[in-house]
């Protein structure tokens, strides 16, 4: 791939993507290539800080930003500029980070969670996620992509920070104070595959494989040791000069590796180094939807020898207690013990079959594996998101039912993890948004979101376009909803939760086999039933029926947390219909 030239100047224009002479003067610098024959081309070439640069390639006249730009002042299609992250001044020297284990997790999306969307605008709202009792913000994908609003997922420059959300100096002022208030950051990363608008890697380099396509694109080709490098070093990146604390890995399914080591084996493997270096625990967290524990095994034991991973089966279970809905990939989840098996053994499909895919999936979790590298969660970005409407729960809940999915959440036995705004059953959407400028592509993208959902039933009319900037501001959190009685009473109910996660040994117990749970009034759908959840010594009772059901109790049991108040008799409670309770033994 012959990359001919560099361009710098302070003030680089451009016009259609060519370069125009209307600003200050451009030099121009050959490379050349490397005489190891390696495909790298170089040259010597001085720069300030925030200059201008790019790319020509070939006999090419249009402009290519530096696939490794750390900003994109005029965005994705424009000259990259120089960033030094070294030049910021950290505070957070006394910061020795916080390890997964005994955590809580609150996933965000920095354009929606605030009215202005930026970075320093989330940075202002830290005390409230200290209030809440988090322990570690996640946030959607910040890197590059085009337009203005996205969910985050089509970046196509994984190491420049969307200049929309205050660019890479605005991403450290915010880790900065994330982390003087006791706050780690975990960065969601997506290294499966590229966006639409903007990838211009191929021109650089075999960046993608041919032919080979996942869900969401071209395969990014991880037999060629420079673009694994490429993805390493932006892991690395992220947790050395942006002080970030773990990384979140977008579909690792989705990473087509036959190489041994595997992609992710080989990362985990540098990332602990780096962790030993900078003497902080660091994270990494899968999304996998492989059911496979290969993902959180150590390494010495065949694994890869990462942090965590999502239960994605976790969440389904839960969901179908709550919602009672059962259509496609939820249906297995109407079975009676799916909140038992999820809640005792990790993995609902552990080699059982599956009839979303046609198949036996999934592989059993050895006992070995400590409850918290499971993420639960009973709302995350993908399962309200995707849904046609971007519905959360709040749409189709009552209060009380809302407040068992808490107690269901913050009692279970993985990390949990919130999405934001459940903590006061916020009622905005979460609705599937994207700002492309071609228009061609926009029109592709929103017809296939429209054509998706048709073939579930779902009326044209009703499915939100994506490129309608009405469906990024639907999405914004409304944090004047804090002023309800109704939802500051649930964010209150989240805060006590929250707490006696904190301060009760049982509901951190990475032991499964410590987890036993009984279900009761099987009959019927399975949203009217109820369980016996016991985490140890503690239980957690759940009524989600229409009637008061009593569950039986030790003699001096103690009501740690009630949603509605039980009727005591004798060595019994009474709950009520949608209602949960957390009783422990007498002191």
């Amino acid at each position: 791939y012959d990359i001919s030239a560099c361009l710098v100047g302070s003030e680089m224009c451009i016009r259609d993507r060519r370069l125009t002479p209307a600003c200050t003067t451009i030099s121009e610098h050959d490379l050349d290539p490397a005489d190891d024959g390696s495909g790298w081309w170089r040259t010597d070439v001085a720069m300030a800080e925030g200059e201008r640069y790019g790319f020509l390639l070939g006999d090419s006249t249009e402009l290519r930003p530096d696939p490794r730009s750390r900003r994109q002042p005029r965005g994705v299609h424009g000259p990259s500029a120089l960033f030094d992250p070294a030049r910021f001044e950290w505070t957070d020297t006394g910061w020795s980070g916080r390890p997964l284990d005994g955590g809580v997790i609150y996933e965000l999306h920095v354009g929606t969670f605030t009215p202005e969307g930026t970075l320093d605008s989330l940075a202002g709202h830290l005390d409230h996620l200290v209030e809440l009792g988090i322990t570690h913000v996640e946030l959607l994908p910040v890197n590059a992509f085009s337009g203005e609003w996205n969910w985050g997922y089509d970046g196509v420059l994984w190491y420049a920070v969307h200049e929309g959300y205050g660019g890479p100096a605005a991403y450290q002022r915010f880790v900065d104070s994330a982390h003087a208030r006791g706050i780690a950051v975990i960065q969601d990363v997506v290294y499966n595959h590229l966006g639409p608008s903007g990838n211009y890697l191929p021109e650089f380099g075999p960046y993608l494989r041919e032919g080979e396509h996942t869900a969401w694109g071209d395969s990014v080709n991880l037999d060629e040791p420079a673009v694994r490098e490429y993805i390493i070093e932006n892991a690395l990146m992220w947790l050395r000069d942006f002080h970030v604390d773990g990384l979140r890995l977008d579909a690792v399914h989705a990473l087509h590796d036959d190489s041994t080591p595997h992609l992710l084996h080989e990362l985990s493997e540098r990332v602990d180094a780096l962790s030993r270096e900078v003497d902080r625990p660091l994270s990494l967290i899968a999304e996998s939807d492989l059911n496979d524990p290969v993902m959180v095994l150590p390494r010495e034991a065949g694994g890869y020898g990462l942090t965590a991973q999502w239960s994605d089966d976790w969440h389904h279970a839960v969901h179908v207690a709550l919602t009672g809905e059962t259509d496609g990939y939820y249906a297995d989840f109407a079975a009676p013990d799916a909140v038992a098996k999820v809640t005792q053994d990790g993995f609902f499909h552990d080699g059982t079959y599956s009839s979303f895919r046609g198949r036996a999936h999934g592989t059993p979790l050895p006992s070995s594996v400590p409850a918290w590298r499971l993420v639960t969660f009973a709302q995350d970005h993908d399962q309200i998101g995707n849904r046609a409407a971007g519905d959360r729960l709040t749409a189709s809940l009552s209060s009380d039912r809302l407040a068992v999915a808490a107690v269901l959440t913050l009692t279970a036995p993985g990390t949990p993890m919130l999405f934001m705004g459940e903590e006061w059953g916020a009622s905005t959407p979460w609705q599937f948004f994207t700002s492309h400028k071609e228009p061609e592509l926009a029109r592709a993208t929103a017809e296939g979101r429209i054509a998706e959902f048709a073939q579930m039933g779902w009326d044209p009319a009703a499915v939100p376009d994506p490129q309608d900037p009405a469906t990024f501001e639907r999405s914004r959190l409304d944090w004047s909803e804090l002023e309800s009685p109704h939802h500051a009473r649930m964010l209150d109910l989240y805060r006590r939760l929250i707490a006696l996660r904190h301060e009760v040994p049982e509901l951190t117990d990475p032991e499964m086999s410590h987890n036993v749970v009984s279900v009761s009034h099987l009959e019927g759908a399975p949203e009217h039933r109820a369980y016996r959840i016991e985490r140890g010594e503690l239980a957690v009772l759940v009524n989600l029926t229409t009637e008061e059901v009593e569950f039986d109790l030790a003699p001096d049991s103690r009501i740690l947390l009630e949603t509605a108040p039980g009727r005591m008799v004798a060595r019994t409670i009474a709950l009520p219909p949608e209602s949960a309770a957390i009783v422990a033994p007498p002191r």
